[in-house]
């Protein structure tokens, strides 16, 4: 047997999206962990007839075709407080589901289950919450673009959702023939961390509670919609929280501010080799749908803000896109925004993540030493200015003094 990354040795080359593994009629191609805890295919040369299908269907062998008309963009969030408040951001996916998915349909998305995460798929969207909360692990595929493309075959609905990575995946799966039974929806994507970290903070609750984790969310919120649903309580998107809750009933949460796992990741220092240099962290995308926070809701468009319950930023690369979401708005409270201004606060839609020189150090690490040690030498404590910007002087105190300027304005023009 052999590890292939099918077009060289180089890990970069490799984003770990499986679609290689679905397309061989041989079941020549596994996937296995390396070192640092990513998943690469290994081929059984005993089993491969060298028929070249695991490259046709690479999306770094044969990148997609991407989509290049003018973009749509929009911000706001759900009108249904419960949904809102159970979401992420701001609900803008469900409010894609309710427009796409009305007879017929099959959703695909990715569902945790303890530390792991796989790609699912349902066929009524009552059981969407199974897709909802934060995962920031990469989803292992199993048979979904497989899946997929009978589904589509049959006439059905597909929403396939996932990271860049998967969209461009399925696409060279499907050889880029294009559907109209399809919509793909990605999400923005900083590159995915190894799963060796939150392994280690496993092991560590393990040995000081005796238990281990049943269920991790990384941005959870503490949001309950009011009586009058129509609103949320003051919601705290700007002060997530990850959560743990552990096998033997214990909570555990730490603020995000004092969160090591996001100094550390989002340093650059434990993410997979191919992040560094994804082709899909671009202004042009491959799916039909990209979504994200509304990052800079503050700055450029406070109205949009919601009493900070979380909102959505929605960007529309095709056609297919567009003409769903002129459905969907209905279902959110927001307006158009321009695409040069918010793509100035979503840095994974204009760029690749940085390398960090210190990255094959801190990875090294990450295999030797137990959590505690790796987060005393590789995670930042936050300086007093952070804390200050975002608990005292924070984006809810920004927002505030817009509306009174906001308000001063209007009346003096009056």
């Amino acid at each position: 047997m052999s590890v292939c990354y099918l077009d060289s040795e180089i890990k970069t080359s490799c984003y770990g999206c499986e679609a290689c593994v679905q397309a061989c009629s041989r079941k020549a191609i596994t996937m296995v962990e390396d070192d640092e805890g990513f998943r690469y295919p290994r081929i059984d040369d005993s089993l491969c007839i060298h028929c070249g299908l695991c490259r046709k269907v690479c999306p770094h062998s044969n990148p997609p075709e991407r989509f290049h008309e003018e973009k749509s963009v929009y911000g706001g969030y759900h009108k249904d407080a419960e949904v809102r408040a159970e979401s992420t951001s701001g609900g803008g996916f469900s409010a894609i589901v309710d427009a796409w998915c009305d007879d017929n349909y099959v959703i695909f998305g990715a569902v945790a289950d303890g530390l792991n995460v796989r790609h699912e798929y349902i066929t009524d969207k009552k059981a969407l919450g199974k897709f909802r909360k934060s995962k920031y692990s990469q989803s292992q595929i199993g048979t979904a673009y497989f899946d997929t493309k009978k589904f589509l075959r049959e006439g059905r609905k597909v929403l396939f959702s996932g990271t860049p990575c998967h969209i461009a995946a399925l696409k060279s799966f499907l050889r880029n023939k294009s559907y109209e039974n399809l919509l793909m929806v990605e999400v923005v994507c900083e590159g995915v961390p190894s799963p060796l970290y939150v392994r280690k903070y496993d092991a560590y609750l393990q040995d000081k509670y005796k238990s281990s984790i049943r269920d991790l969310d990384y941005r959870y919120t503490d949001s309950a919609p009011l009586k009058s649903k129509d609103r949320i309580t003051p919601g705290k998107w700007d002060f997530e929280v990850m959560h743990t809750v552990m096998n033997n009933g214990r909570v555990l949460k730490v603020d995000r501010w004092l969160n090591p796992f996001w100094s550390i990741w989002l340093s650059h220092l434990m993410s997979r080799p191919s992040c560094y240099e994804c082709p899909f962290a671009a202004a042009e995308r491959n799916a039909d749908i990209t979504l994200g926070d509304l990052w800079g809701v503050h700055l450029y468009c406070p109205d949009l803000y919601g009493r900070n319950g979380g909102s959505s930023l929605v960007v529309c690369n095709s056609a297919q896109g567009k003409a769903v979401w002129q459905i969907a708005q209905q279902y959110m409270h927001g307006r158009e925004l321009s695409f040069e201004t918010a793509l100035k606060y979503q840095g994974p839609m204009r760029s690749h993540i940085a390398s960090n020189p210190l990255r094959d150090a801190c990875m090294a690490d990450l295999r030797a030493c137990d959590y505690q040690t790796i987060n005393k030498k590789w995670a930042k404590k936050p300086t007093v200015k952070l804390l200050w910007q975002k608990y005292v002087w924070g984006n809810r105190q920004k927002v505030w003094l817009w509306n009174i300027l906001h308000h001063l304005k209007i009346t003096s023009i009056k």
